[in-house]
């Protein structure tokens, strides 16, 4: 198989005196996490954690990622041209506007960047390898499972990545390489390395493994009707043989789908049921406390996420502004700075999110606002109709200010 043109095998790229390529990484992720690790960093803090697979299905965590990726996902991008006046407009007549519209053949750009946005917020990587037609302009764009990418350092500094297989990719069966120039690489916190980056999974780990298992204990519970186990007694000595068979009689004809039943004993044997104050299991309050505890690693205010009710002071608009300059912010103007480098943007040119959606005022105070505006003569009549898709009138392209 031929290989495409932005593809090109590791051969010249190792150090010289090994023969092996640098890896500029402190672990590698895979499916369950670093390697020998159940998240990143987890053999540094002596923790066994269940795996990033595992700790997506504790609601709290699964909820930050798909909160803060579906609110990013939402939100249109723009491609703005710079005017003579320095005034950024949006444009469409650039060859970089389809990519910005269909990322790739089988993704709409709202999965693109959820994908992009989830890649980070749980490995702590996000790889988008770039497709070129034959002019050198960016033409796909494709996020790769950060399992299968290996940022790698060359004897001269430079950087390459290490691709495994991904066919929806183009990347064909077994390793090759490309140069920095043509993945697009986002990443966290770079605590350890700075072409590595941290996935909030590294402060949530524990409670959200605490939390899991808080919910599994509970299943089990339930199953059994909501009683704890007991123990038989006999008011003398009795073998091994025998109480290892009364056990097993017991856990078989009594636990799970038959508990209930009427059980009859002889000699002298008596069933106590252990018991457990409500005051020392606090299962409610544990398990709202490890929801609370990963939404503070994933910086989210725990109301999103369905932890307590929205602080009663503050109009919504405020509450978004704060959650977009939390939460958002950091991520939006990430993804911003990549895709103007990425796509090798002119300097005229650059790419922006709509954030007209997500920090939408109400009806009322958002009217007034834009009459305001007309009225101060910062925007004209017609700018104000367009924010609410109404077409232009005659004479209202001009500013007027109110005498």
């Amino acid at each position: 198989m031929k290989l495409p043109r932005w593809l090109v095998p590791w051969k010249k790229h190792t150090d010289q005196n090994t023969k092996t390529p640098i890896t500029a990484t402190y672990g590698f992720p895979s499916r369950s996490g670093w390697v020998g690790e159940a998240f990143g960093g987890a053999w540094q803090r002596n923790l066994v954690l269940d795996g990033a697979d595992e700790l997506l299905g504790f609601a709290a965590i699964f909820a930050c990622v798909s909160l803060i990726a579906g609110d990013i996902s939402k939100l249109r991008i723009k491609l703005l041209r710079s005017d003579s006046n320095d005034i950024w407009l949006e444009t469409e007549i650039s060859s970089f506007a389809p990519v910005l519209r269909k990322p790739n053949r089988y993704q709409t750009r709202p999965q693109f960047i959820e994908q992009w946005v989830s890649s980070k917020l749980i490995w702590g990587n996000t790889y988008v390898l770039k497709e070129r037609d034959r002019r050198g302009v960016v033409e796909a764009m494709y996020v790769l499972n950060p399992a299968s990418v290996r940022a790698m350092i060359a004897p001269d500094s430079s950087i390459y990545y290490q691709l495994g297989n991904n066919r929806l990719a183009g990347v064909p069966d077994g390793s090759v390489t490309v140069p920095a120039s043509e993945i697009i690489h986002d990443r966290g916190q770079c605590l350890f390395h700075p072409l590595v980056g941290v996935s909030p999974l590294y402060a949530a780990a524990a409670a959200g493994t605490q939390g899991r298992r808080i919910q599994s204990n509970s299943k089990s519970f339930f199953e059994n009707m909501s009683r704890p186990g007991g123990h038989l007694t006999a008011p003398g000595t009795i073998p091994d043989a025998t109480a290892a068979r009364l056990k097993s009689d017991f856990e078989t004809g009594f636990s799970g789908i038959n508990l209930g039943k009427l059980f009859v004993s002889g000699d002298g044997l008596r069933f106590e049921q252990f018991s457990i104050p409500a005051e020392q299991a606090q299962l409610i309050e544990q398990l709202k406390w490890t929801g609370e505890d990963v939404a503070r690693a994933f910086l989210v205010p725990a109301y999103k996420i369905g932890l307590g009710s929205a602080p009663s002071l503050g109009s919504a608009a405020a509450l978004n502004q704060e959650y977009y300059q939390q939460v958002l912010q950091r991520n939006i103007e990430g993804i911003e700075a990549l895709l103007d480098d990425g796509l090798d943007l002119p300097s005229d040119l650059s790419a922006e999110f709509d954030l007209d959606q997500l920090l939408r005022m109400d009806a009322k105070t958002r009217a007034e606002t834009i009459e305001l505006k007309i009225k101060s003569g910062v925007m004209s009549p017609n700018e104000a109709r367009r924010l609410d898709n109404l077409p232009p009138v005659p004479g209202g392209d001009s500013p007027y200010l109110q005498q």
